[in-house]
């Protein structure tokens, strides 16, 4: 097609009818990579599995309940915020095919319906049952099936570093300003305290550049002081004034008890909490060592993965610490639930290797890349050559999906507010990932069965 600029146009000009050339305009979004997405995905399985209805009254919602599992998978391809998401929506016509809808000249303002959607399938999720459909679908198009290869890693949480002067100042401020609130709605003067003179002491701290001990003490034993005063002080009003709050007020005053508890056991004796609590509005969240060199310690949710061809599933995911070694049995199991084959070879590196699991997988004549232990046998060449075979799949294929996954399907930092709509973040950005792969194998499939 000639294409001509705007400005060379002399009185008028006019794009194509979408209503009129919808047949045009679908086949060329079928060719895109978000259109090999479309294909890809079960839409119908999902819509069942995700028990998602229209209202039985009244009008109708404006995404179907295809476009609203296909808006997740458009924010983890567009790599957007929400707002911006909306934004695109508006003006492309290929992500309104996708998502089931056609504006016209109509637009959309109101972007907080995508996170409206997120929390609302959230509550339904279920990944196992989940993923048990999309292989039912995707099983013609992964050859390989008895091969598998596991690996975990972390996908971090949107968080500021939670040092204890932080977590304690958050803490403080929210905690102050609730009770000014309270006070000022029902007639009653605020108890005195220093909030002001130490707001003042900590941003002057928070702008250092070497914050030493001697400066970090002080501050620490002032903040406690001042929290466990305004924590007296809220039990004191909520009992005189037989108050009642929200659910999450509760939940976050029963968090700042904690973590005044946990900073105060760390205070006084140096040893780091068990279950430490990192952020007062992600109270899940707990700390992962993980020994990286760039990050010693990282904070969100741990995922043991297995892959089957290129094709990455969950087999558990946490916001505890746990030690993936030790799932190596649930791996087994669950990709042959999926495949409904026996696994031959496993891919999994050393901190698999424990004796447990050497003897389950002898038990089951499923061979690895472990490590030999003993003397060496006569035929172990070509054992070798099969052991680094199954080790560069591994850590070439599953170990560069994490990567691929994190830069280019959102998932370098998760921007959820809550455990649930966190869950179903991660999900959707893993399986955005497998439905593009799986959609090129589809297509080349169409391509060679027609030449």
């Amino acid at each position: 097609m000639k294409l001509q600029r705007i400005n060379d146009f002399q009185h008028s000009f006019s794009f194509l009818s979408s209503a009129e050339n919808l047949d045009a305009f679908y086949a060329r979004f079928l060719e895109s990579d978000l259109g090999k997405i479309h294909s890809a995905i079960p839409w119908r399985s999902l819509v069942n599995n995700l028990e998602i209805k229209e209202k039985a009254a009244g009008s109708k919602m404006l995404f179907s309940p295809k476009g609203r599992i296909a808006l997740m998978f458009l924010k983890h391809y567009a790599c957007c915020s929400d707002r911006k998401l909306i934004e695109q929506l508006n003006s492309n016509i290929d992500y309104q095919f996708f998502c089931d809808i056609h504006l016209g000249f109509h637009r959309l303002t109101n972007f907080k319906i995508v996170s409206q959607i997120r929390c609302e399938l959230s509550n339904t999720l279920h990944i196992d049952s989940l993923e048990k459909e999309l292989f039912a679908h995707w099983k013609p198009y992964i050859s390989s099936k008895s091969q598998v290869t596991a690996d975990a890693t972390c996908y971090e949480s949107e968080l500021r570093y939670p040092t204890p002067q932080k977590l304690l100042w958050e803490a403080v401020d929210w905690l102050y300003k609730q009770l000014r609130k309270t006070c000022r709605l029902l007639g009653v003067k605020m108890i005195r305290s220093k909030y002001i003179k130490w707001k003042k002491r900590y941003t002057g701290f928070s702008k250092m550049r070497r914050k030493t001990k001697k400066k970090r003490r002080p501050l620490t034993r002032a903040l406690l002081h001042l929290l466990s005063k305004l924590i007296g002080f809220e039990k004191r009003l909520r009992n005189q004034h037989k108050l009642n709050f929200t659910a999450t007020y509760y939940r976050r005053v029963s968090t700042i008890k904690k973590i005044r508890q946990q900073q105060q056991d760390y205070f006084n004796t140096g040893i780091s909490p068990k279950n430490r609590i990192v952020s007062i509005q992600k109270d899940y969240l707990r700390p992962i060592v993980r020994g990286k060199e760039v990050k010693a310690v990282e904070f969100g949710a741990k995922v043991n993965k297995l892959q089957i061809d290129g094709i990455n599933f969950i087999e558990h995911l946490s916001f505890n610490a746990f030690n993936e070694g030790t799932r190596l049995q649930g791996t087994i199991y669950k990709a042959q639930s999926l495949t409904r084959t026996k696994t031959k070879i496993l891919g999994a590196d050393a901190i698999y290797a424990t004796n447990k699991n050497r003897n389950f997988v002898s038990r089951h004549n499923i061979k690895t890349d472990f490590k030999r232990k003993g003397k060496l046998p006569k035929d172990y060449k070509d054992e070798k050559k099969l052991k680094a075979l199954i080790t560069k799949e591994r850590a070439t294929r599953l170990e560069g999906s994490f990567g691929k996954e994190k830069e280019h399907y959102y998932l370098k930092k998760i921007k959820a507010k809550t455990k649930a709509t966190e869950k179903l973040w991660i999900c959707f950005g893993i399986h955005t990932a497998n439905a593009l792969e799986i959609g090129r194998r589809m297509y080349q499939a169409q391509v060679e069965q027609a030449a």
